[in-house]
Parts: C-alpha cells; sequence; structure tokens
C-alpha cells in the first residue's frame, strides 16, 4: 500500500528504475520492522524468566525454608535444569524471527503450564519435614557446678567438639526461670543432629535445692559435670569476683567468720556454703546414680586440660577429639587456652574475669578455713571415690 501511494503521488509512471528502487526500500523497512518487533517480544519473555528464576533462587539461597514456601515469586517447576535448558533455547532467538516466535509461545505455556503431579513440593511437609540443620532438643547433658570452678573452661573446651552443641549463656531454668516451662527452655537450646549432644551450663544448679528434682523430671537420663575446686581457693575467687563489681563491700574475712577468734565460720555466707560439696551432692543423689555424675578437678583443668576433657568424653560417650594438640599455657592469665582455628588469627582465651589475681588473704584465714573443710571434703572423697588432695 505504501508503495502505491508513493508510487502514484510522487513518481512519475516512465521511471521504472526509480519505482523498483522505492519497493525494494519500503519492501526492507517493513521486513527490518518486523524482526525488530519479534525479537523485542522475545527479550521481554526472557528477561520476565530470568527476574522470576532470579526471585525463587534468591530465596532458596538466602532465606530458611520457611521463606521459600511462603514467597509468591516461586511458582516455577523445581527442576532447574529444565529452566537452564528452556532459557538456553531461548537464546537462540537471535538467530532466526520464526524459531523464536515458536518457542517464545512454547516458554509462555510451559510458564502457564500448573505444577507436575510428580513434581516435588516444598510447601506440602511445612510443619512435618525435618530441616537439614537439626532440631532444637533438651539438653543430654548439663554442667550444673560449681561456681568459681572452671564451669566455663570446659564449656568452651568441649564446644569445640564436633558432635557437642551448647548454649553460650547461662539459661538459669532449673533455678531461676522454672515458671516458663520447657518449651521456653528448649527454645534457647542450639539445632543439633540426632548424633549430637546438646549442653548447657548454669553453676547455681549445684547448690539449689529444686534443681535436681526438676532436672529428674526432665529426664532422668541426664548427665550432670560439676566442676569442682579447693574450697578455700573457690571461696576467695568467689569474693574476688564480687569485690570486682562491689568495692564497698567488707572484708573478705569479716564475711567469712562469725567470730575468728574462736574459728566460727560463717556457714550462711554463699561463699563459704557451696564448697561445703558433700552437702549439696547428698541432694542430688535422691534423685541421680552416681554412675550419672561426673566430676571435674579444676585444678587438673589447668595444669592437664587435655587429660580432663579427655575423661569428660569419655563420660560424654563421645570419641576423644578434643586433644593437647588443642591447647596452650598461656603465661599471662596462668590458664590453658584454645590454639586459634583455622578460620580465626587469633587463639580463644577465656574473658578478662577469668584468671583475675585474687586478693590477698591472711594465711591464718586460710588455715582456719582449710581445718574448717577438711571433714566435709574427706566425707565427699568418700562419697565420688576420688580424692582431689586439697588437704
Amino acid at each position: 500500500m505504501a508503495y502505491r501511494f508513493l508510487s502514484s503521488r510522487v513518481v512519475p509512471s516512465s521511471n521504472r528504475l526509480t519505482r523498483r528502487f522505492l519497493f525494494i526500500f519500503t519492501l526492507s523497512l517493513s521486513f527490518t520492522y518486523l524482526c525488530y518487533s519479534l525479537i523485542f517480544c522475545s527479550d521481554t519473555i526472557m528477561q520476565s524468566q530470568s527476574d522470576e528464576q532470579h526471585r525463587c533462587l534468591l530465596f532458596q539461597n538466602v532465606g530458611s525454608k520457611k521463606l521459600l514456601q511462603k514467597s509468591h515469586y516461586c511458582t516455577l517447576p523445581v527442576d532447574a535444569k529444565g529452566i537452564r535448558d528452556a532459557t538456553s533455547n531461548l537464546g537462540l532467538t537471535r538467530q532466526g524471527t520464526s524459531l523464536a516466535h515458536n518457542q517464545s509461545k512454547i516458554f509462555v505455556a510451559f510458564l502457564s503450564t500448573p505444577r507436575s503431579i510428580n513434581a516435588p513440593d516444598r510447601r506440602s511437609n511445612n510443619n512435618t519435614g525435618t530441616p537439614k540443620f537439626g532440631n532444637k532438643k533438651l539438653p543430654n547433658a548439663i554442667i550444673v557446678g560449681v561456681k568459681k570452678g572452671g564451669t566455663r573452661a570446659v564449656l568452651e573446651f568441649i564446644r569445640i567438639h564436633p558432635d557437642v552443641r551448647a548454649v553460650g549463656t547461662e539459661p538459669h531454668f532449673f533455678d531461676r526461670n522454672y515458671d516458663r516451662g520447657l518449651d521456653w527452655y528448649r527454645g534457647l537450646m542450639p539445632r543439633t543432629l540426632d548424633s549430637q549432644i546438646t549442653m548447657e551450663k548454669t553453676p547455681s544448679y549445684f547448690v539449689t535445692r529444686e534443681a535436681p528434682r526438676r532436672i529428674s523430671s526432665m529426664s532422668r537420663d541426664t548427665k550432670l559435670i560439676v566442676v569442682v575446686r579447693n574450697p578455700v581457693t573457690r571461696a576467695i575467687s568467689d569474693y574476688t569476683q564480687t569485690l570486682s563489681k562491689k568495692p564497698d563491700i567488707p572484708s573478705f574475712e569479716a564475711l567469712a567468720f562469725r567470730n575468728r577468734s574462736l574459728g566460727q565460720v560463717d556457714t550462711s555466707w554463699n561463699a563459704i556454703r557451696i564448697g561445703m560439696y558433700m552437702l549439696h551432692l547428698e541432694n542430688w543423689l535422691q534423685y541421680f546414680p552416681l554412675s550419672q555424675i561426673h566430676f571435674v578437678s579444676g585444678e587438673r583443668l589447668i595444669t592437664d586440660p587435655a587429660g580432663e576433657l579427655g575423661r569428660v568424653q569419655d563420660f560424654l560417650g563421645l570419641k576423644r577429639i578434643v586433644t593437647d594438640k588443642h591447647f596452650y599455657f598461656n603465661k599471662t592469665k596462668g590458664f590453658p587456652c584454645l590454639k586459634k582455628p583455622e578460620s580465626s588469627s587469633l587463639p580463644r582465651c577465656l574473658g578478662k574475669s577469668k584468671g583475675r589475681t585474687h586478693v590477698q588473704i591472711d594465711p591464718e584465714v586460710i588455715e582456719q578455713l582449710r581445718d574448717f573443710y577438711r571433714p566435709y571434703n574427706i566425707k565427699f572423697y568418700e562419697m565420688v571415690g576420688h580424692d582431689f588432695r586439697w588437704d
């Protein structure tokens, strides 16, 4: 039509050469317009598919499974290979307009086709599927005591074992937060696989009268770890920590004795009472057999950390993976530290509150306290079947 209009209005009928030129020019212009129209349509569909696939993959890689299920972007079949093949075939559209037109129709039909019955549906087991990274479980083992005995060291050392996952902070569930319920407690736990052990530590459990009964109600199979230390040294360390927070408290001697001249120790002071281990252990043995309680020596934890951790691993039924190659002695802190992991440029030592210098105590006060604790220590040795040599 364009050709007839031009030939009749502009070009004389006698000029056949000009007429042929206009015919070819018009035909080329129309063909070029048709090609660009088809290519643009194909590119638009490819871009839409690329965006759709990117959003789907973004939700798969970034979010959890639950996020993927809730995403309205992920409407494509899960077969990523099929998506790549379809996109790859569409890439050939630049080589032929007719082929691109046909493939565009096929791809649009592919997008609008409902999911195949055989295609996996990630939403089908929203509540029943088990995530690959495990579940939150109640603890299999608990470090129940004692304060200032070395519990943080034991927790940090055992956590490097690949079959142990532990809560970093102290939950205080069985002494302060019991009314929150076991579901709240379970929610604090890290996710673990079936082959892994879940642990937590709260040193105050050992001296909490209700803790043994409450833990037993949760599970009678719970394994208990108690880190014990010379009760005199432990009491001084306890006082040193309190003094760093409350500088105006009375002296150690004033708190430790009701009447020093008569040698009457004040057992109501918590720093003294914690070290009377046999009294607390009697309460625990009403609910747990001795075979489910492992005692770690706080002194040997400093001089032989690998040996103590080896016995802890045996108690937990773990392979001895944490060995002496994982430790070095920090002379500044006077305490063993973990050698630096491959992912870090620095070794792992306990915090500034660990290994601090104790306050100076009158040697006569120390001797009086040794005399006080001696009968309790002897009874404790008999109960656990081990002499810790504190006297």
